[in-house]
């Protein structure tokens, strides 16, 4: 089946919480994404197969040249097929037509191929406070 990407694509916001919890395995949420992407992102993309948003992430900025991508998260029925690498692709291409310079990311060592060699970010040396 065909997969569709839609930059600032419409969605439910349980789409996006089934998918979190799914990504990141914790029990389906009731946040509102809607309302946050709005109020926050340059953007998000959204990929569907058909009806179903089986792909997501989310485009934060500074409202200049920084942007940060945020909760890639692939269903896993369509996992390994590229899927993510799209959703990426359209993320670096609006950042990019937006006048973004810098596009960040940041994620789980387990990542590092996907992001590394799939996507084509680079390491850099970065800092993190827990709070």
């Amino acid at each position: 089946m065909v997969i569709v990407y839609e930059w600032r694509g419409r969605f439910a916001n349980v789409e996006v919480n089934v998918l979190h919890a799914e990504g990141f395995e914790h029990p389906v949420p009731d946040d509102d994404w809607w309302g946050q992407v709005n109020r926050h992102s340059l953007g998000w993309v959204c990929a569907r197969r058909q009806d179903e948003l089986v792909g997501f992430v989310n485009v934060a900025w500074d409202g200049g040249v920084h942007a940060f991508v945020l909760d890639t998260l692939v269903a896993g029925a369509v996992r390994r097929q590229g899927v993510g690498r799209e959703l990426i692709a359209h993320a670096t291409d609006h950042a990019r037509r937006a006048g973004c310079e810098w596009l960040h990311v940041d994620f789980d060592p387990h990542l590092r191929p996907f992001y590394f060699d799939t996507c084509g970010f680079r390491p850099t040396d970065a800092g993190l406070i827990a709070l």
